[in-house]
């Protein structure tokens, strides 16, 4: 008896293309790409866009100003996806953090964190782990992955928003207000995608978060600051830590390329600095290491003439570290010969400790972890939920 296989392979049906996380342009060319008359692309590219981000649908049927026909050509082509959340934590202090998917062995995590800035802000990623060494630092033990595209940090806030309910925009009573460029990654090694991700979520049609409430941290990649100033309007931050150049090569090796001078040169640079627009330097404050009420006359001396104001933030340890953090009346006498230079330097109340979501903590740990072993543990969840 002879048996014949058949060998052929089926083409794969293509993959819908996401418009979640698109910037205006990228719609219209979506647009154009599923036959919408040029003229017209634009347009419809409005419409999808106050939808997408006015209203978080994620259905085409619900996109009442758009013609049905359309609609239903718009569904078989694209969808309208987030990104999948791997992991979904909440501190005892309300700080929620997030563990999104990117792909296989690709996560990024961000932080919500409440009662920040004028209600509440998120932590986003602009990379999946990170170039930077920081020796202080969770995240920089962790290698570079890739950079992320802008889509893939403006899906980041979209993830908060649906969990925090913040459908459609409103401008009462919001619970996120602030978006921080604080999480894993350098954003200014991601500068073109954090640019374009800035110009949607600060877009006043959609999610409408001011540019004056997005504030982008650097570790000092001081030939791009001035740049990010120009093409945004953002507030700065610099992630500083140490006061002189030996110090700052331990603590922050990037120091080594761009040290303190040429640093401070290129934040001097940074368009419409003013005491209503200035610097956030954050400064960990870390035990013997560089907590002296000298090296804070230093950091005074420092600062001259530059807008400021300090963040001193508690070392949040995590497994592993050298480091510890220094004594609180240290922390607080600190504090003081800053305040008494006129500088504004509030001590960060450490958030989300518990879950590994504190400033300096963050690193996607369930890379680690098969893929089977998180279904097992889901279904096992599922299972106990339903016998209770």
């Amino acid at each position: 008896m002879s048996v014949e296989l058949d060998l052929s392979r089926k083409p794969a049906a293509p993959v819908a293309a996401n418009l979640a996380g698109l910037g205006r342009e990228g719609l219209r060319q979506a647009m154009i790409g599923a036959g919408v008359e040029e003229k017209k692309a634009r347009m419809r590219a409005n419409q999808l866009w106050r939808w997408i981000y006015h209203y978080g649908v994620t259905d085409f049927a619900k996109m009442t100003d758009v013609a049905k026909e359309l609609r239903g050509s718009l569904s078989e082509k694209f969808v309208l996806e987030r990104p999948p959340i791997n992991m979904a934590q909440t501190s005892v202090d309300g700080t929620r953090k997030w563990l999104v998917g990117y792909g296989p062995n690709t996560e990024a995590e961000c932080v919500y964190i409440p009662d920040v800035g004028k209600a509440g802000a998120l932590c986003v990623s602009s990379q999946v782990g990170c170039t930077l060494t920081c020796s202080f630092c969770h995240t920089g033990t962790q290698k570079l992955v890739r950079n992320l595209s802008a889509a893939e940090i403006v899906n980041q806030v979209m993830v908060a928003r649906d969990a925090l309910e913040e459908w459609p925009t409103s401008n009462e009573d919001r619970r996120l207000t602030n978006i921080v460029f604080m999480g894993m990654g350098e954003p200014l090694y991601n500068l073109d995608n954090v640019v374009e991700a800035l110009e949607t979520i600060g877009d006043g049609d959609g999610i409408s978060i001011s540019k004056r409430r997005i504030t982008v941290s650097t570790a000092g990649v001081a030939p791009k600051i001035p740049e990010l100033g120009k093409r945004t309007g953002a507030m700065l931050a610099i992630s500083l830590h140490a006061t002189n150049d030996d110090l700052r090569d331990e603590l922050v090796p990037l120091n080594k390329k761009y040290d303190l001078k040429e640093l401070f040169d290129a934040i001097r640079a940074y368009p419409d600095l003013s005491n209503s627009k200035r610097v956030t330097f954050e400064y960990v404050m870390l035990k013997g290491i560089n907590d002296t009420l000298a090296e804070a006359r230093d950091l005074v001396r420092l600062l001259k003439g530059v807008p400021s104001k300090i963040n001193l933030i508690p070392f949040n340890p995590w497994p592993g570290t050298k480091y510890e953090c220094s004594d609180w009346e240290t922390i607080e006498a600190f504090a003081e010969v800053l305040n008494r230079a006129g500088y504004a330097s509030p001590i960060r109340t450490p958030r989300g400790r518990d879950i590994l979501a504190a400033c300096g903590q963050l690193r996607s740990e369930s890379v680690k972890q098969k893929a089977s072993e998180r279904l097992a543990a889901r279904l096992a969840e599922k299972e106990a939920s339903a016998e209770g």
